[in-house]
């Protein structure tokens, strides 16, 4: 017997462990041990009046009985009343069974210590290691001698066992080993081991990651062993994936998220967790720690790459002890906050979150103060960045002081201030001022507010000529400012662009760069778009520089593929196309080098090409808007017939003579027409496009389109033939449905104008006269548009006779 768990079994015997283990005797076991009620070895055996032994737990349970029910007091062995229930101990029966059970224990351990070599039976080893549970859990002072055998390495061994039964009862022993005893812990610090059982946290089997878990949180509990657990590479990690996981059982995600929380007791763990997206016991140190505690958590924060939501979930925990931290008199503090802002700002939600807790005043005096007070310039720099990050997140400003005398952030004299710094700084500050200028002007709400004092300070020149900047970034930001304030400042920067000093050159060259479109590429491209087209000197000086042809490179390169795509091709697109269309607006020059660029490049062609950019609005719109421009210049381009002169006869004879018939002429312009040359709408096959366009879901498309087509029908080329195209290519009726959707009042005066224009056609008179619809469209319009439309209202209703036409009634007295 004393080389196996095989044992005898009494009649009466349990299946558990437990049980098992009390009834396994490596001596013989005497009927003087055993309880008569028990049926088991006694631990406090204790003697009646008639000499009778039993356990003193169970005799005295019997009395109580029999006092409850009402029985009379008997030996629950003979039967016989007792006189007295006195209980004497059997001391020497005690002390005997003490020692017979240490013999055994300290037999059954041996085995235990044999069973447990790697060489052992699978089911061998596992009896060793429930006879050590047994042992630990029947009572605690068991566990000093299950270390005092060494067999605490030995359990740690069996964990290489290839018997994943063997490892998961390993483990389990040792978590019973080591709870609620701290010199076994400190046993299980020696050496591998703590690394061993990390892991089985990795492992398939989601029964060893539960016992080792388990195993970890009983460590974890004793403080040398936190950083011994999370000295081990990827284990807060993984606990942090555990204790985050949907996938896992309920208890082991508890196990992994108590683990972490006795971990957070070491500054080192906490940073770890911090990395690994477990924030909050940062954050709680950052709240509740000493000076040189809150000192480092912050100056930890800024190093961290957090993502959107953990930045959000910082500033609404941390947010306001932060900014008093940057309040601080002491550099490294300031320093160390303003870092974890700037990192946990350059989200728009958290960027919001910071602003309602107060960030903005500080920034600014940090920004503005001078002396011995004044940041650091490196400092400086990260303020600057913070408030280009708040700025940018689309609060309303305008409305939070930030100044002592309730300045805003759009006040006259902040932006004054703001745009000496940038003036007075090095670049790298300058740049994230402009940026936080670029924010500001980004706001309707408050635009105009900056605008105002940017006019007010004379510092436009200032700004445009950071267009020459050598950094890229503070290039960037200048040009981005720069585009947002075109369409308030259009004169004035065109006006400084014009200038001798380069600027527009430099800008030029930064669209035209190649490779991949950039975000600088297409906001230098936006600025020049919004500038005023009707400016000839700037379209002059632009011609001279090269950059329409440059343009028109670039355009047909996209259109045709041979551009990279990135985020920033539509802006690009865009503007390029806006810009040539600047040529359009000067094609009456006197040099006639807009007309004659636009003929050498066949610019006709491509805007009509360019209607058909589909999903491109603008595009479509600014290339319609281009194509009337040119087909206004037609009837002026268009080469009319010469005619010889008539003879002696003729002219004395009209009869006998009769005009010669010269075909190939523009049937509308009434000479020699071509797309090329004379930018001939009807040549250049651009009819069918514009038409197509007037059911567009863009009411600006639309109106760019009617009027181009609308060049058709205008005083100076054959209106009739202007109609017949219109009739050709099916545009009447879609223009008719403009009249008829009242979609907006340009595109009603524009309506209204080209129906009267088609109703001087009889055919179209008379088949619209039939169409309440269009009548009463029109006298909407008669009665509502403004004078000049009313006008025209009249008279093309006058066409459809809903209204009386006087003028052949009444003889002319003039």
């Amino acid at each position: 017997m004393a080389g196996s768990w095989d044992g005898s079994y009494e009649q009466g015997g349990q299946s558990d462990d437990s049980y098992h283990f009390e009834r396994l005797h490596i001596e013989p076991i005497y009927d003087a041990f055993i309880c008569p009620l028990t049926k088991q070895v006694m631990r406090d055996p204790v003697t009646l009046e008639n000499g009778q032994t039993f356990e003193r737990e169970a005799i005295e349970k019997w009395f109580r009985e029999c006092r409850e029910s009402g029985r009379r007091l008997v030996c629950p062995l003979t039967l016989r009343e007792l006189r007295s229930t006195e209980l004497n101990p059997s001391i020497a029966l005690r002390n005997t069974i003490e020692e017979w059970n240490a013999r055994n224990e300290a037999a059954q351990l041996d085995m235990a210590r044999r069973s447990l070599s790697l060489g052992s039976p699978e089911n061998d080893t596992i009896q060793g290691l429930k006879f050590v549970q047994h042992l630990c859990q029947k009572n605690q002072s068991n566990k000093h001698v299950i270390r005092n055998a060494e067999l605490i390495p030995m359990i740690v061994d069996v964990l290489k066992s290839s018997s994943r039964r063997v490892r998961c009862k390993a483990l389990e022993t040792l978590r019973i080993v080591v709870e609620d005893d701290s010199d076994n812990k400190e046993i299980m610090a020696e050496g591998d081991t703590v690394r061993t059982v990390v892991k089985f946290l990795s492992h398939e089997q989601s029964k060893e990651r539960e016992e080792a878990v388990s195993l970890l949180y009983e460590l974890s509990t004793l403080e040398r062993l936190c950083d011994k657990i999370g000295s081990v590479n990827g284990a807060i990690l993984i606990l942090v994936g555990m204790a985050s996981s949907n996938s896992e059982n309920l208890l082991t995600v508890e196990k992994a998220d108590r683990t972490l929380e006795n971990l957070a007791q070491s500054e080192n763990n906490v940073r770890q967790m911090a990395e690994c997206g477990r924030l909050q016991p940062l954050l709680t140190l950052l709240l509740e720690g000493s000076p040189e505690t809150k000192l480092s958590m912050a100056a930890f924060l800024g190093e961290l790459v957090l993502n959107n939501d953990v930045k959000v979930f910082v500033a609404r925990s941390a947010g306001f002890s932060l900014i008093n931290l940057m309040k601080s008199n002491n550099v490294q503090s300031r320093e160390a906050a303003l870092k974890a802002l700037n990192q946990i700002s350059s989200d728009e939600t958290s960027a919001k979150v910071l602003i309602e807790a107060g960030i903005l005043p500080p920034l600014v005096k940090d920004l503005f103060s001078v002396g011995t007070k004044q940041l650091p310039m490196r400092l400086k720099e990260v303020s600057a960045t913070i408030l280009a990050n708040v700025v940018n997140s689309g609060y309303d400003f305008d409305s939070i002081p930030v100044g002592p005398d309730h300045q805003t952030l759009v006040s006259e004299e902040i932006i004054h201030n703001l745009l000496r710094l940038i003036s007075n700084t090095g670049p790298a500050i300058g740049c994230k001022l402009l940026q936080v200028l670029v924010g500001l002007t980004s706001a309707p709400s408050t635009v105009s507010s900056v605008v105002s004092a940017i006019k007010s300070s004379g510092a436009t020149i200032s700004l445009v000529q950071f267009i020459e900047a050598p950094q890229r970034d503070l290039r960037l930001a200048s040009i981005k400012l720069l585009q947002k304030l075109s369409p308030h400042m259009g004169p004035e920067l065109a006006g400084s662009l014009r200038g001798a000093s380069g600027q527009l050159g430099s800008l030029i060259r930064v669209i035209s760069e190649n490779g991949g479109i950039t975000e600088e590429q297409a906001a230098a491209i936006g600025l020049l778009a919004d500038l005023p087209e009707r400016d000839a000197g700037l379209t002059r000086q632009m011609l001279e520089e090269g950059a329409f042809r440059m343009f028109i490179s670039r355009i047909t390169r996209i259109r045709q593929g041979e551009t990279r795509g990135s985020r920033f091709m539509t802006p690009y697109l865009e503007g390029l196309v806006k810009v040539l269309s600047r040529i359009t607006f000067a094609l009456s020059e006197e040099s006639g080098a807009p007309r004659a660029l636009c003929r050498e490049h066949n610019v006709a062609a491509l805007f009509i090409d360019l209607l058909q950019a589909n999903g491109l609005d603008n595009v479509q719109m600014v290339s319609a808007m281009a194509l009337e421009n040119l087909s206004q210049e037609s009837k002026n381009l268009t080469k009319l017939p010469e005619f010889p002169a008539p003879g002696f006869c003729a002219s004395i004879f009209p009869c006998f003579s009769k005009p010669p018939i010269i075909t190939g002429l523009c049937k509308i312009h009434r000479g020699t027409c071509s797309l090329k040359e004379t930018f001939c709408l009807l040549e250049g096959q651009a009819v069918d496009k514009l038409v197509a366009l007037l059911d567009h879901t863009s009411d600006k498309v639309v109106e760019a389109s009617l009027a181009a087509l609308s060049t058709l029908l205008d005083d100076g080329v054959v209106i009739e033939e202007g109609i017949q195209v219109l009739l050709d290519a099916e545009g009447v009726k879609p223009i008719l449905d403009v009249l008829l959707e009242k979609r907006t009042d340009n595109l009603r005066r524009r309506a209204v104008w080209a129906v009267e224009r088609l109703l001087r056609n009889d055919d179209i008179a008379y088949e619209v006269s039939g169409d309440p619809n269009v009548s009463t469209a029109l006298v909407d319009a008669f009665q509502h548009g403004d004078y000049r439309t009313r006008q025209i209202a009249e008279r093309a209703l006058k066409h459809v006779d809903k209204i009386p036409n006087f003028s052949g009634i009444f003889p002319n007295t003039g």
